[in-house]
């Protein structure tokens, strides 16, 4: 690794491409100031997935937005200036991300209602299999389907980014295939080098890249390692990918969910979603706020150049949404 630039540190901002608040419309909200930093913070914040129907995602998003905007400390992010702002004042500004496409229920024009609303970030599938392509855990991945190709080029239309995190590996291929703007794996981790079903190969890696895309390593214990969610595995899996990519199409996120005692007891009421390869360590640990913001600290002790360092912590994530937020 190249010896850290010269040049002094500036506030840099951090970019959190995916966590999780309750899914509850009275969650604390108030949660995200964790990730607040003097260079400012975006977060992506997951607003449904599998069991969720539109009218769940609509219920969710118009209750947090509310109090989002009416705390000083947060800004909701409608565009790249909002976030930004947000950088200016040293706050955090807020998106929303939906981990699967189910709550648009084949219903292509919601793509443009829940742009409306919030949202960023979407994945076509989540784990398994669905209408538009197939999930990580699936034991054959046939790819994207007519309709998830449809969704992809209609989330490029929209402004919406395309997301392959949770999606089978062919799903992924096809996604930066058919996509004609970056792709992101969102809160993934590398195959190679921790062989887990929810972790990304180089080959799709190295796809992403090439749509400009980005790869976010995630704080997931297993995902990490043998559930190992400490900042040491987190930037492990970095190294891995910065090799393998460049920096420029790296960058971070945890997924980190702050109801995570409640998440783990679902893990195992849940067995159709979260089988053995989830639940073999036990309770999953997960990297917090407070983790992710010593990251930069980390990169920089292990010789990463300042560029390097701000691209990582949030500006490829950044270049992304200012090139296909409309």
């Amino acid at each position: 690794m190249a010896h850290a630039d010269s040049v002094p540190r500036r506030p840099r901002l951090l970019w959190e491409q995916h966590c999780c608040l309750p899914l509850e419309r009275h969650a604390d909200v108030g949660e995200l100031v964790r990730y607040r930093r003097p260079g400012g913070s975006f977060v992506s914040v997951n607003v449904g997935y599998v069991p969720h129907s539109a009218k769940d995602v609509t219920g969710l998003i118009r209750s947090w937005r509310e109090r989002i905007a009416a705390d000083d400390r947060l800004r909701p992010a409608e565009s790249i200036g909002d976030v930004e702002a947000a950088g200016r004042d040293g706050n955090v500004a807020v998106a929303f991300d939906l981990e699967d496409s189910g709550p648009l229920a084949g219903r292509l024009e919601r793509v443009r209602r829940f742009y409306e609303l919030g949202v960023r970030t979407m994945l076509p599938s989540y784990n398994n299999r669905n209408a538009a392509g197939g999930g990580c855990l699936d034991a054959v991945d046939e790819g994207l389907t007519a309709y998830g190709r449809a969704l992809v080029r209609e989330m490029n239309a929209v402004g919406m980014v395309v997301d392959g995190s949770h999606c089978g590996a062919r799903t992924g291929l096809d996604m930066c295939e058919v996509s004609e703007q970056p792709v992101i794996y969102s809160h993934s981790c590398m195959r190679s080098l921790w062989d887990h079903p929810r972790n990304i190969t180089d080959e799709q890696a190295k796809e992403c890249a090439a749509t400009g895309g980005v790869v976010g390593i995630t704080g997931v214990g297993i995902f990490l390692g043998p559930n190992d969610a400490s900042v040491d595995a987190l930037v492990r899996h970095i190294d891995y990918a910065v090799e393998l990519v460049g920096p420029e199409h790296v960058g971070v996120s945890t997924d980190y969910p702050f109801d995570h005692a409640d998440f783990n007891a679902m893990l195992g009421q849940s067995p159709e979603l979260f089988p053995d390869s989830y639940t073999r360590w036990g309770p999953i640990d997960f990297l917090p706020p407070e983790g992710l913001l010593t990251v930069e600290d980390a990169l920089t002790a292990r010789g990463y150049p300042d560029s390097a360092v701000t691209a990582i912590l949030g500006g490829n994530f950044h270049r992304v949404a200012a090139q296909v937020w409309r």
